[in-house]
């Protein structure tokens, strides 16, 4: 064989070696854990065939407790570029057969590569995670590796796309990044998150608990907000990854894609035309109004189970991606609370940054009142929702479809906090609050001096009704741009956004504004 063919050998030789990251045996350990490998992981992400790898041949530098002993090509992650649907893609994707996926040094600045790469194109970056945490053989060069993941993470939040997967164990130091993306997917059964581990835990609180009780998918995607996806597995996971990128644009400087349309714009909904019922206590399903007015039926819900009185995710009008923010009458009867409001505020900001245009659908009581709510700061979590609105300046369209009453009313993408089009269904309630408790305060003294206060109360009530439960009085100021038949909803929003398409606004020159976090 000749020099040069044998010199070809050994790279083909030393290709095959990364490509089996930690060996066959911790490959078929993964396995048998339920979980993908890292390549494998990428191979299920990406276009067949896009996929272009770097840094195949790094490795630890660590000489600490024997570690010159023991290395692998490409230390722990798998890093590089490729394409989903066409659109450029840079991923990484930790690999648990190498050291447990523990974070080295060296494994920091490939990941950091791949996201200064991105920054550099303008395009997104996905982190498949799946690592026992920080190598402690390297001491502080493993924490200064994270440190330099967060400070990118910092500087790209907003200006390109971040999605993280958690596809296995994520501690410590390690679940900020993914905490400081845009979107966090956990698969149930193999993925957990948490700060300190149930031993930590046990030790210092006298806590017993299980790593799935403690940071499990079920746990971030219902009680911490953590997770904006539980799937169902890894592969689950992936194809919410795909799902979600599909709505989203390359960067801050680029509109999301548009896809061909095949639901008539004119589409007519009748059974919006009765879907109110006739008792304002009564609650109604506001997926079935999303449902009926975007394109096929299709949005892809964010947060799904958490905080549930308020409903955020994508979907289409006319092939154009909007985010969409909807109380939920359905559950706690719409109201906003301290979850709810940090929810939605999240995602406004996201579509502002991204250039994605707000259609929100409003039927909200006010917040919910008690001391748990107000002990837990509900005035500066509505105040953040109250701010991501009237900082945002993509098209905003709000379709008031019953309640909005006193402050959230305004919270809710009012005119006031520049929403462009405002309209409202003939059902909508748009006062300071509902006709009962108005007369409570307007008529007490009255009622009590009357034969029969009930009486009174029930005329004024009507009165009170008549006079500002409608949109028509918020209609007869310009607060309310128009007043709209139901099953004309999904035309209507979208010849908003077509009237709004070439919208220009900018906010003040400032390094930053202070929002009430």
């Amino acid at each position: 064989m000749s020099t040069q063919l044998a010199k070809v050998q050994e790279l083909i030789d030393l290709r095959t070696e990364a490509r089996l990251g930690g060996g066959q045996k911790a490959i078929d350990k993964q396995h048998e854990r339920g979980k993908y490998t890292a390549r494998e992981r990428i191979a299920q992400l990406l276009d067949e065939g896009s996929f272009e790898e770097l840094d195949m041949f790094v490795r630890h530098r660590c000489t600490n407790f024997g570690q010159e002993k023991k290395s692998y090509p490409g230390d722990g992650v798998v890093t590089g570029y490729g394409t989903i649907d066409g659109r450029l893609v840079y991923v990484f994707a930790q690999d648990f057969t190498v050291f447990g996926g523990s974070l080295s040094e060296t494994m920091a600045l490939k990941i950091c590569k791949v996201m200064d790469m991105a920054m550099k194109m303008g395009a997104p970056v996905i982190g498949l995670n799946d690592s026992g945490g920080a190598r402690i053989q390297e001491g502080i060069n493993a924490l200064a590796g994270y440190a330099e993941i967060f400070q990118r993470n910092i500087m790209a939040s907003g200006v390109i796309p971040q999605i993280s997967a958690i596809l296995g164990p994520c501690a410590g130091g390690a679940v900020y990044s993914p905490a400081l993306t845009d979107f966090t997917v956990m698969a149930k059964g193999i993925s957990y998150m948490f700060l300190t581990g149930p031993k930590v835990v046990k030790t210092v609180t006298g806590e017993d608990v299980t790593q799935e009780a403690l940071g499990g998918a079920d746990v971030h995607s219902t009680k911490s907000g953590v997770a904006h996806f539980a799937a169902e597995d890894g592969e689950d996971a992936i194809r919410i990854v795909r799902k979600l990128f599909s709505y989203i644009p390359q960067n801050n400087l680029e509109e999301a894609p548009l896809v061909e349309c095949t639901d008539p714009i004119d589409r007519l909904e009748d059974s919006l035309n009765e879907i109110i019922p006739e008792s304002a206590n009564k609650a109604y399903d506001m997926y079935e109004v999303i449902g009926a007015i975007v394109d096929n039926g299709e949005f892809l819900e964010v947060q799904r189970n958490y905080a549930r009185n308020i409903i955020i995710g994508f979907a289409r009008f006319n092939g154009q991606s909007v985010g969409i923010v909807a109380n939920q009458p359905k559950y706690l009867a719409g109201v906003l609370d301290s979850n709810a409001s940090r929810k939605a505020a999240r995602f406004v900001r996201f579509c502002d940054a991204f250039n994605i245009p707000l259609v929100s659908l409003v039927d909200v009581p006010g917040f919910l009142p008690g001391t748990g709510q107000e002990y837990n700061g509900v005035i500066l979590h509505g105040a953040k929702l109250l701010y991501a609105y009237g900082e945002a300046t993509v098209p905003k369209v709000t379709v008031t479809l019953r309640k909005s009453y006193g402050g959230s009313h305004i919270v809710m993408s009012c005119k006031q906090l520049r929403g462009d089009m405002n309209y409202a269904w003939p059902s909508a309630e748009i006062a300071v609050m509902g006709g009962a408790g108005a007369v409570e305060v307007l008529y007490a003294k009255e009622a009590k001096a009357a034969e029969d206060p009930k009486a009174v109360l029930a005329e004024k009530e009507a009165e009170y009704n008549k006079l500002f439960c409608n949109p028509y009085n918020a209609a007869k100021y310009g607060y309310i741009d128009d007043v709209i038949e139901p099953r004309n909803t999904r035309f209507r929003i979208i010849r908003a956004l077509q009237q709004l398409a070439t919208k220009r606004v900018q906010n003040p020159a400032k390094k930053h504004g202070n929002i009430p976090l």
